[in-house]
């Protein structure tokens, strides 16, 4: 004889309470991912960067204008996650300084399972010089001195890697720490969300019936825009600053 919460568990009965719900019918639950064919290196952890490029001792530390074209657009190689797994990436232009580099790597640092995860690093060092006046100096005199280095991103840029044996949701709340203390906008991303995202976009742009797109205003100057655009925008068509 079966009792009244067996029955209901296999199915053979309705349960008249709200509370035999969570028992009823039979639970699947997927089986864990196979992590075996990844290898952890000797080194974990993010590396430490210069603050100052090294140059040959006999060669002065030259000097360089903004060009701000270093910032601007997509990126055009570093755009996927070479591991696979999870990373945070630029979604516009700017510049990271050494700050962001150890804000990036202490924070790493602080959070990662070193027995199963690692991290990568996917921006150069800085190397742009970036020159300052002191303050309260008369403009004139030439360019000012070296005060810092910077690394000049793109949008699309992959900034560091977290791989290892792990899932998005381990690692998600360093990853966004990490995106949003940044000096411009990013976000944490999987491998996965990635190839949504570029899906997404993809058939948008396929399925759009809407024949007035930014493309076809600047194109055919709708309105007399190209008085207000810039190259850029005839380049990007609005998509990039």
């Amino acid at each position: 004889m079966l009792t009244r919460t067996f029955r209901v568990t296999l199915g053979l009965l309705r349960p008249e309470s709200p509370h035999l719900n969570c028992i009823a019918g039979i639970k699947y639950f997927p089986p864990p991912k196979n992590y075996d064919d990844i290898e952890i290196p000797e080194r974990q952890r993010l590396r430490v960067y210069d603050k100052v490029p090294v140059y040959p001792p006999n060669l002065k530390p030259p000097k360089m204008q903004k060009r701000l074209r270093y910032m601007r657009g997509p990126e055009p190689v570093h755009t996927t996650l070479q591991l696979k797994q999870y990373g945070v990436v630029a979604l516009s232009g700017g510049r990271m300084a050494i700050p962001h580099f150890e804000m990036a790597r202490l924070v790493v640092a602080r959070k990662l399972d070193m027995k199963r995860m690692f991290a990568i690093w996917r921006v150069d060092p800085p190397w742009q010089p970036i020159t300052k006046k002191g303050q309260g100096q008369r403009m004139g005199g030439g360019k000012g001195a070296i005060d810092h280095y910077v690394t000049p991103i793109k949008a699309g840029r992959i900034i560091l890697e977290v791989g290892g044996k792990c899932e998005y949701a381990e690692v998600y709340q360093m990853l966004k720490i990490v995106a949003e203390r940044l000096p411009f906008k990013a976000e944490a991303v999987s491998y996965e969300i990635m190839q949504e995202k570029a899906a997404k976009e993809k058939w948008e742009e396929e399925n759009n019936q809407n024949p007035y797109t930014m493309k076809y205003l600047i194109q055919n100057n709708m309105g007399g825009c190209h008085k207000e655009l810039s190259p850029y925008d005839h380049r990007w068509y609005g998509k990039y600053i």
